[in-house]
């Protein structure tokens, strides 16, 4: 993507909190991500494994708590680093961290992209689809996007660059993430094969734009900006 094109995205990200859908990666190609390369097949509708998944979801709907599923239908809403704003504390304040927002809008439109490769290879069904009484906290999302789950992918992403950030807060940011994850399930939004491929595809992301040499030059920038708000240590 042009430097110039990129900013505008940048700017409708930091605006409102979501990657247009024909955002493209910045960093990474496609060689990156071959989803057959990455991630083992889900199980098929119908298989012992995806009963075995369905039976998890049926257990959880019933044990939910209502304050359990408030927090999932909130997380299913954040789909952005603002999903880590309560661990990383009051002084992290995006409109006023520009580098900061402009770096984890970048991840998002990297992880984004790797995860619809993904959903669109595996075209997974949705669990509302296979069994239409689940309660979930929305149906809207495309029938056949199931695995992995986009909001995993994401927050492991973005959790695996925060922890780099911010290694003295890196078990708290895991915490997170793994957290965020789980309430796809509170949410019988996915199954649970879903949001571990998403650990492993957000983590894949992350540790490639690690290595990338101008990620990181943002990311360099990203950190002092973060140390001169008092929001890590130096």
């Amino acid at each position: 993507m042009k430097r110039h094109n990129l900013a505008a995205v940048l700017l409708a990200v930091i605006a409102t909190g979501a990657v247009p859908s024909n955002a493209v990666p910045v960093f990474l190609s496609e060689e990156y991500y071959r989803p057959a390369e990455i991630l083992p097949p889900p199980p098929s509708d119908g298989s012992p494994q995806a009963k075995a998944e369905m039976d998890e979801l049926h257990r959880i709907e019933k044990t939910r708590t209502p304050d359990e599923f408030a927090k999932a239908l909130a997380d299913d809403h954040d789909e952005d680093i603002t999903a880590f704003a309560e661990v990383m504390g009051p002084n992290f304040d995006l409109a006023k961290l520009p580098k900061t927002a402009a770096l984890f809008a970048e991840v998002k439109a990297e992880e984004k992209w790797a995860a619809k490769l993904a959903k669109t290879y595996f075209k997974r069904n949705r669990p509302w689809i296979v069994d239409p009484n689940l309660k979930t906290c929305a149906s809207d999302d495309p029938p056949q996007s199931s695995y992995p789950s986009g909001h995993s992918t994401m927050g492991y992403a973005m959790a695996t660059v925060l922890a780099a950030l911010a290694p003295e807060k890196a078990d708290t940011v895991m915490k997170r993430a793994s957290q965020y994850a789980e309430n796809r399930l509170v949410c019988s939004m996915h199954y649970r094969r879903d949001i571990v491929a998403g650990e492993v595809l957000g983590t894949v992301v992350a540790t490639e734009l690690l290595h990338n040499a101008a990620f990181r030059s943002e990311f360099d920038e990203a950190r002092q900006e973060l140390i001169a708000a008092h929001v890590i240590a130096n």
